[in-house]
Parts: C-alpha cells; sequence; structure tokens
C-alpha cells in the first residue's frame, strides 16, 4: 500500500486541480448571480486548492527517498521537476497573482497570467500521476539469460 502512496497524492493534485478549474468555478460564474460574488468564491477555492497542491507535493517529496536509502525512486528521478515546479507556480499564483486580480490592478493582464500559470501547473500535475503510475523497472540481471 505504501508504495501506492505517490500515485494517490499525484491523483488527488491533478484531480483536484482539474476538478476547480475546470469545473467547479466556470458553473459559479453560469450560476451565481454575480460575477462578483462568483469571483469572490473562485478565490476562495483557487486558494484552498494551493494548500492541497503544498501538501500533495510535500507528501510527494516525503515518499520520493526509498526507504532506509539514499537514492530515489525511478518515478522521483523523473518527476522531482515536475512537483517543483508545479509547487512553486502554486505559491507563486496565490501570493504574486491572485492579490493583484483581488485588488482589480490591470485585471485582464494578471487573471491571463494567473490561468497560464494553472494550466501549466496542471500539466506539472498530470506528469507527475503519469510517471507515478509507471511500473517499476525490473532490476537487470547480467548473469541470466
Amino acid at each position: 500500500m505504501v508504495d501506492r502512496l505517490p500515485a494517490l497524492a499525484a491523483a488527488l493534485w491533478w484531480g483536484s486541480l482539474t476538478t476547480i478549474g475546470f469545473l467547479v468555478v466556470p458553473m459559479l460564474f453560469a450560476n451565481l448571480p454575480s460575477t462578483t460574488m462568483a469571483g469572490y468564491m473562485a478565490a476562495k477555492l483557487f486558494a484552498a486548492q494551493t494548500w492541497v497542491t503544498v501538501a500533495c507535493c510535500l507528501v510527494l517529496l516525503l515518499l520520493s527517498k526509498a526507504r532506509h536509502a539514499t537514492v530515489q525512486h525511478a518515478w522521483a528521478q523523473a518527476a522531482m521537476v515536475f512537483i517543483l515546479g508545479g509547487l512553486l507556480l502554486a505559491l507563486l499564483t496565490q501570493f504574486g497573482v491572485a492579490p493583484r486580480i483581488v485588488a482589480r490592478q490591470d485585471l485582464r493582464l494578471w487573471h491571463s497570467v494567473g490561468t497560464v500559470m494553472y494550466a501549466v501547473q496542471w500539466c506539472c500535475a498530470l506528469a507527475v500521476l503519469l510517471r507515478t503510475l509507471q511500473p517499476a523497472a525490473a532490476p537487470v540481471d547480467g548473469a541470466a539469460r
């Protein structure tokens, strides 16, 4: 079961990004009476999503090392840049872009920047998920033929 935790953390990260960004927030804007109310709720959901991302990425980073070893798992070697990139994007969006959107400072620019950063973070989460689902390579035994 422990060997499946990286895949579960990556699935939670990618699935929550997908659900919030591509389903829930568009439904808010389509169904709430004002865009102001929808924007307020979207900001709260994106803030919560940031903390889901942080938690999932920390779990992935902690699980990336083999138990009682100094080597990384094969999935972690392939996914480390995507884990760190996604984590950085989430934090930059939350603490750099979101305050500018809330303050309505050059709204079109900052909304576009935030959207691109969210999409790239989604791609990072997908890359991590796919790498955690890849089967571990079988050990090569030169003596067996």
